[in-house]
């Protein structure tokens, strides 16, 4: 064998082995990312996770979510925002990029391309802007869910900024949101990601040893409504989604917070 081929099959090595080195470090990373349990590596606060009907949750630096694979988007995001979270910084807006912590592939972006809907966060870019990366972290795909644009740009976007009122004015809030998926809905793109009918967001505010909850059920259009006609109680919206919101709390607590629709304590 010549000085030549032994160079090159051992310049082929030398990639293949850096190959292989990099791509057992995204698997790594991946699976640090994702799993089953309630260790959370993040600064979201794990005791107001809700459970998960998909068994799929993906732990991020801002906030966490539980990704259903059937309906290609979160069945829930949440997030911790607290009142030192609140930021006037104007990021540079980046691109959307698809969630590679999510184990059964988060959907792509170009599913909403030409498909009349706006890619609508859930948890906002207006809630991380504290710092770039937090900001750039609600770009990923599995933190988007298919909105109609007057619906993203106004009554949706009324709730958010309220939320961060509440933040302010409560010295930080548990915010739980996504849209409610079933079967039958419209879907876009390849990979036929789901467009619900409603969304909702549920809140907490247990910073004062007194806890009070105020959970909202949107259907998916405009409309010019005042928020308060949109409060539900908790309860309705764990039975349209199977999901239990605040599996951590005492029991006693959790059945009377949940099954009040009243937003007394809530200031509008």
């Amino acid at each position: 064998m010549s000085k030549r081929t032994i160079y090159s099959v051992v310049a082929i090595l030398i990639v293949i082995g850096i190959y292989g080195y990099e791509h057992f470090l995204k698997e790594e990373e991946k699976d640090e990312a994702v799993f089953e349990g309630t260790q959370v590596k993040t600064e979201t606060n794990a005791y107001f996770l809700p459970s998960s009907t998909t068994g799929q949750v993906v732990h991020h630096d801002g906030y966490s979510l539980s990704y259903s694979e059937t309906h290609e988007q979160a069945e829930w995001v949440a997030y911790e925002l607290k009142k030192s979270h609140l930021s006037s910084t104007n990021h540079k807006r980046p691109y959307f990029e698809i969630d590679e912590a999510v184990k059964t592939g988060a959907a792509h972006w170009r599913n909403y391309k030409n498909s009349g809907y706006d890619r609508g966060h859930l948890c906002p870019a207006g809630d991380r802007r504290y710092t770039k990366q937090a900001h750039d972290e609600t770009f990923l795909t599995s933190n988007i869910s298919p909105q109609e644009h007057q619906f993203n740009s106004g009554i949706w976007n009324t709730l958010e900024q309220k939320v961060r009122y509440w933040a302010s004015k409560y010295d930080g809030v548990f915010v739980i949101t996504g849209g409610v998926l079933k079967e039958g809905l419209e879907t876009i793109g390849e990979e036929q990601v789901s467009v619900p009918k409603q969304f909702y967001k549920v809140l907490i505010d247990a910073n004062n040893g007194n806890p009070k909850m105020i959970a909202f059920l949107m259907p998916h259009q405009d409309s010019k409504k005042p928020l308060y006609e949109f409060v539900v109680s908790v309860d309705s919206i764990e039975k349209l989604t199977g999901i239990d919101f605040f599996p951590q709390l005492d029991d006693t607590i959790e059945n009377k917070l949940e099954a009040s629709s009243s937003y007394k304590g809530w200031s509008f």
